[in-house]
């Protein structure tokens, strides 16, 4: 029987797409996986972060299969993190990045103890790096 295997991307809107994806590229070195670009602009990009793909939408980009109200910072998102939750919270300050809560004890999807920090991208989307206890 078919089943579910796990989502393969996720899609937010922004207001300054190649704004948006150069901050995900500084934390995170994010690469380009499909840039959507009729006429030299980019519309849609969709960037490999790990082993998740973002599509990220342009605010107003015409685009016809989106969600009904695609709206800029209504995103939460969590990115497991490889390393220990210090060396995420090194991360963000390096890069001068508020944390707004954390470490927090969760669970993974897999059912692992973590820990997680939580922060903001560039339109106020919620994020979340998660690390599962060594």
């Amino acid at each position: 029987m078919s089943h579910l295997l796990g989502i393969d991307h996720v899609a937010i809107t922004v207001r300054d797409l190649e704004a948006t994806c150069a901050f995900y590229d500084r934390l995170f070195g994010a690469r380009t996986h499909l840039d959507h670009a009729p006429n030299g602009k980019s519309l849609v990009r969709q960037i490999a972060l790990g082993g998740a793909l973002l599509s990220v939408h342009q605010a107003g980009n015409g685009m016809g299969l989106v969600a009904k109200t695609p709206t800029e910072g209504s995103a939460d998102i969590c990115f497991r993190w490889s390393g220990d939750i210090d060396s995420a919270i090194a991360l963000l300050k390096e890069h001068g990045i508020p944390m707004i809560s954390g470490p927090s004890r969760r669970r993974t999807a897999d059912g692992l103890p973590s820990l997680s920090i939580y922060f903001r991208d560039l339109d106020d989307n919620l994020l979340e790096l998660m690390a599962a206890d060594a």
